[in-house]
């Protein structure tokens, strides 16, 4: 199973780390009490720019806190205590989320926290900016303290302090009609009104972005996006409100729009890059992490690449160049990213955790497991770290300890159904049976995955056997006593070839890409470019419009499939550009349609690229052969596009190349009944070999009436009990 990559994301601190972290900075000697000069600077600041106070203001203010909060203060020439700072933020006096983030503006929290509140420094500090702030700072207040009222007269059970996080109050008062939403819904009309109707455009841009901060920054996120929006209507060209507006959208989980906010400020970012150099790397690495959402990780990695070379020191970066790179399959410049990223950061938990499967899949065991170690210790519920760390030891027969390492993900997490199926694979291969059965019954409960019933049912029927004593239930036959009956049974060879190519099919998934969309997209791409071949990027994007029903994870680990059978044999070079129509031609036997429609569409793909009319067949046959039929291949690939002039010949002629068995294609028929088998897989039928059940292609023996699956077949497996001299096999297709 492929490892489990980390998101790149670190999770938020807890609001207690927060308030720890804010009070250990200005308690500068340590002795647990932040005198009130060090308040004074701390209010100075947290607030920033938005509020100004005179040399009078700031410590009456301090002093208002330190006579509020007198009873945490057992000396007043030494200052407030831990508990006495935790208490003024369970008041409402202060609000945690915004002081951290002034306090700490580089520390690892969420997506949302990979910008710098203000990436460029550039906004002129209007007083109009900093009274709307301040209003709306008062109205988010006022809306918290309402919004707890009515819980509590609905609930009277005390709760643990006030929050400047509306998440949850947002999610148990949305109703658009309660008095809270309606009076701040006003308060913020009203804000935005008096922006609107500042002196100038740039006053008005720089109230609008101040307060969709602030709305972002308290999780508002609606009114965040309204207000971003109107700051592009008032300075369509300046890159922060696109950038500020992804950050919203992403934030709401709506990649594909956050992408395309992304993208607008980076054509705007670049147009100016002295000017937003600043800004540069981020929408770099967000826009990365938008198409990464979306399973584009070769575009993603693009992105990161591009953020790394603009700051070397770009650790985040760094990190989600190497998972991206890992993701696709390039392990070698993904060990050189991620080991640059902990070099950065050695607490860097998730770039461990990555650094430890890439190790793992260059076959670097020793280094992996202290990667995933290291991991651990960092942080010690490390889902993804404890799980790559049982696969690592199922993988070298560590069963033992690879289901210990389950055993702790499941604890963490109790329906990681994954984690549970690779423990019963583990139990089974401890010898703990019993505990194994139980293991595979629980992920069953939890997919209803038929693949799981049937590895159940199979588990069971092994345990019977050896408890019955019975040796071994099947061997295998020579190829010569296979014998065919009727002249629809196909040969055993053909259907070999058959049963290789639906693997790739099922791999990339490209059965459920229709040959007709294909096409369209080939012209699409022929009026944008004259190129034959366009980079690997590009073509991913084709990929993910034909493959739009795949999820994120699966559409990835498709091209990883595509990139490693396809584009490796196209692309031998390493340029990194496809002859996409050439691919266009090799893809098509494996696509949706009828077999006379993927015959047409490679003939298409074909006639369109050549220069003169004429078609390369012997180029596009040997393609073929290497893709599909390596047994029969070619060997050296780089020459494979050489030789062979084009041949104008009709598409009659070409079916006849492509049908040909020893120079073609020759196996279309066996894997269109192959395909069958996806519409059959509950069949009543069971091989006789493997006991699964058959679905689709069936060969029934006709005088020992025994059954065998495709698969069985062709690797000459017979029931022990029905051996004989002699098999004569009829084809059947189980609907």
């Amino acid at each position: 199973m492929f490892p489990v990559i980390s998101n790149g994301i670190d999770r938020p601190p807890s609001r207690a780390r927060k308030i720890r972290l804010i009070f250990d900075r200005f308690d500068a000697n340590g002795d647990g009490r932040p005198r009130p000069s060090r308040n004074g600077r701390a209010s100075r600041r947290v607030n920033g720019p938005a509020v100004n106070f005179t040399p009078y203001q700031l410590p009456s203010v301090v002093d208002e806190v330190f006579r509020s909060y007198s009873d945490f203060i057992p000396n007043p020439s030494v200052g407030l205590s831990l508990v006495g700072l935790i208490q003024t933020y369970n008041d409402g006096a202060g609000d945690v989320d915004r002081d951290f983030a002034a306090l700490f503006p580089d520390a690892d929290t969420n997506l949302d926290a990979v910008q710098s509140p203000n990436p460029n420094h550039e906004e002129v500090d209007y007083e109009s900016t900093r009274t709307a702030v301040e209003e709306l700072e008062i109205a988010i207040k006022a809306r918290i303290r309402a919004s707890r009222l009515s819980a509590v007269a609905k609930d009277p059970i005390p709760f643990g302090g006030w929050s400047t996080d509306l998440s949850s109050e947002i999610d148990r008062a949305r109703d658009e009609n309660s008095s809270e939403t309606r009076a701040f819904s006003k308060k913020l009309r009203e804000i935005r009104l008096r922006i609107d109707q500042s002196s100038t455009t740039n006053e008005a841009f720089a109230g609008h972005m101040a307060i969709g901060r602030t709305l972002h920054d308290r999780k508002l996120l609606d009114e965040a996006i309204g207000s971003f929006r109107r700051a592009i209507e008032l300075k369509p060209t300046d890159a922060r409100a696109h950038y500020q507006l992804g950050n919203s959208l992403m934030s709401l989980e709506r990649s594909s729009e956050a992408k395309d906010r992304y993208s607008t400020a980076l054509k705007l970012a670049e147009s100016d890059s002295i000017r937003w150099a600043n800004l540069l790397p981020q929408v770099h690495v967000n826009l990365g992490i938008a198409m990464e959402n979306e399973g584009l990780l070769i575009n993603a990695s693009e992105h990161y690449r591009e953020a790394a070379i603009l700051c070397p020191a770009h650790y985040r970066a760094l990190k989600l160049l190497g998972s991206a790179l890992f993701g696709v399959g390039d392990y070698f410049p993904a060990e050189k990213a991620l080991e640059e990223a902990v070099l950065l950061k050695p607490d860097f938990a998730d770039a461990h955790c990555d650094l430890g499967s890439v190790l793992h899949s260059v076959g670097d065991d020793e280094r992996a497991m202290l990667s995933f170690q290291r991991a651990i210790d960092l942080k010690p519920d490390h889902l993804d770290a404890l799980y790559n760390l049982g696969g690592l030891f199922k993988d070298v027969g560590r069963h033992r300890r690879a289901s210990e390492m389950y055993a702790r993900v499941l604890e963490i997490r109790p329906d990681h159904w994954r984690a549970q199926l690779n423990r019963a694979v583990c139990l089974l291969g401890s010898g703990e049976d019993r505990e194994a059965m139980k293991s595979l019954s629980e992920a069953f409960r939890m997919t209803n995955r038929i693949e799981v019933y049937d590895a159940l049912r199979r588990l069971k029927m092994l345990k019977r056997r050896r408890e019955e004593g019975c040796s071994v239930s099947w061997i295998v036959e020579d190829a010569s006593k296979f014998k065919l009956v009727g002249e629809k049974t196909g040969e055993r060879k053909l259907l070999i070839d058959a049963l290789r190519i639906r693997e790739i099919q099922r791999a990339t998934k490209l059965g459920g890409c229709g040959v007709e969309v294909m096409k369209k997209e080939m012209e699409g791409i022929e009026a944008r470019t004259s190129e034959r071949s366009i980079r690997k990027s590009e073509l991913e994007l084709v990929l993910r419009r034909l493959l739009h029903f795949l999820p994120p994870e699966t559409f990835q680990s498709a091209v990883r499939a595509i990139d490693r059978k396809f584009w490796a044999v196209l692309d031998v070079t390493g340029s990194g550009k496809i002859d996409y129509k050439m691919f266009f031609a090799i893809i098509s036997p494996i696509c949706y349609g009828s077999p006379e429609k993927r015959k047409r569409a490679a003939f298409e793909a074909l006639l369109c690229r050549a220069s003169n009319g004429g078609v390369k067949v012997h180029v596009y046959l040997r393609y073929l052969r290497v893709v599909y039929l390596p047994s029969l291949g070619f060997t050296d690939l780089i020459g494979i596009s050489g030789g062979g002039e084009d041949v104008d010949i009709s598409f009659r002629e070409f079916i006849d190349w492509f049908d040909d068995p020893d120079r073609g294609f020759g196996v279309m028929s066996s894997l269109v009944k192959l395909e069958a088998g996806d519409r059959a897989r509950r069949g009543n039928y069971s091989c006789g070999v493997c006991k699964y059940r058959v679905g689709g292609l069936m060969l029934k023996e006709t005088s020992s009436h025994f059954c065998l699956c495709a698969s069985c077949y062709s690797e000459c497996r017979v029931p022990f009990a029905f051996q004989r001299e002699e098999y004569k096999f009829k084809e059947y297709i189980v609907e």
